[in-house]
């Protein structure tokens, strides 16, 4: 009896811890960070005034149920207030879905190359994970419904999608949606849906809205430019929101987090500045890593604010993720989501991008 021990449930002895991207290198040594997705021109300066705005009430517990953000973003979505969830970044919506409706036995399906907090939440609760294959590193539906079982129970779909940057188009997503069985739900996120052109459009919203069975996830940690204050938010039918209140931590974003957002949303000014960046750098990148493909480089099209770069040459990912980072950048090499050979690179600022294509053509050339 002496030699007994508390035991973790097996499952989560399972689970693959997540790995946020790097911002320095091994030695510590501080590096020009494109891992992460983060918006290079920052935050809005309402937001930033907000944040420090909040500093005076730092002693008094933050509006539990989101209000104020809630309904802001009901204005801003034409969306009812009262079945939008908010959270501690969208990776906790993501969380709470999947405890409210899985458990030991039930299949969580999610896409090759998806975002790796997907099979995270799968295991978390005692689920098991059930990965579809990819066409071309993109979502393929038909596998996504070959999947499906009777033990089915959610299905998660990053649209576009981390970190390969593809997009399914609205049609794509209500044939999903109308395949599926009525007790699955399906969980769109769309961490990068503010990045997308007015006709790239995924309807996601708009099935939610009539659909009981939908979840969108949206974050204020990107376009945004509020990675820091972690806070993401929710649409769904009534009943799917009134269920993950019941589990959702208390006071789970904070006054700054709230009062920053709603003036984040309220800017938009300073949306569109960071949408018209990064579609006119990510076009850039992507035309200069087409120029290198001698080198046996590939870029994904993407429609978000990175791009997953394919090393199919002498120089491996692996190689030019060492190279770039003695060089002073840090990119998000993926080998724990099968994709050791492709980086992923945010796009970053104007001297940023053009430093990093500089420092990743001389590591090739030094291979000729």
């Amino acid at each position: 009896m002496g030699n007994l021990t508390p035991q973790p449930k097996d499952w989560i002895m399972d689970i693959a811890a997540y790995i946020p991207g790097k911002a320095g290198s091994e030695d510590g040594k501080k590096l020009i960070k494109l891992s992460a997705n983060e918006n290079p021109l920052g935050c809005s300066p309402d937001a930033a005034e907000a944040i420090k705005d909040a500093s005076a009430s730092v002693d008094r517990y933050p509006d539990g149920g989101s209000g104020i953000l809630r309904a802001a973003l009901g204005a801003k979505y034409d969306l009812d207030p009262a079945r939008i969830i908010c959270g501690t970044g969208s990776d906790d919506v993501l969380q709470l879905v999947a405890n409210v409706y899985t458990g030991p036995g039930d299949e969580i399906i999610y896409v090759r190359y998806g975002f790796a907090v997907y099979e995270i939440a799968a295991r978390r609760y005692g689920g098991t994970p059930v990965v579809a294959d990819d066409r071309d590193y993109g979502t393929d539906v038909d596998a996504i419904l070959a999947k499906v079982t009777d033990k089915t129970k959610l299905v998660y779909l990053a649209n576009p999608n981390n970190p390969t940057g593809t997009l399914s188009g609205a049609e794509e997503i209500k044939r999903l949606h109308d395949a599926l069985p009525g007790n699955v739900v399906l969980v769109l996120d769309g961490a990068y849906a503010e990045y997308l052109e007015a006709e790239e459009d995924d309807g996601a919203l708009e099935l939610a809205r009539t659909a009981s069975n939908v979840l969108v996830t949206r974050t204020f940690s990107k376009i945004y430019g509020l990675a820091a204050e972690r806070i993401g938010w929710g649409y769904a039918s009534a009943e799917i929101i009134d269920a993950m209140n019941r589990i959702r931590q208390p006071f789970n974003v904070t006054t700054a987090g709230q009062q920053a957002a709603v003036a984040a949303l309220a800017d938009e000014g300073f949306v569109e500045k960071s949408r018209t960046h990064n579609r006119q750098w990510r076009s850039w990148l992507t035309a200069e890593i087409e120029a290198l493909g001698n080198h046996g480089l590939r870029a994904i099209p993407s429609h978000t604010n990175f791009l997953l770069v394919l090393f199919e040459g002498a120089v491996s990912a692996e190689e030019a993720n060492k190279g770039l980072m003695d060089k002073g950048y840090v990119v998000r090499w993926l080998p724990g989501q099968g994709l050791a050979n492709g980086l992923r690179i945010t796009i970053g600022t104007e001297e940023e991008t053009r430093g990093f294509v500089e420092a990743l053509r001389a590591i090739l050339e030094a291979e000729d």
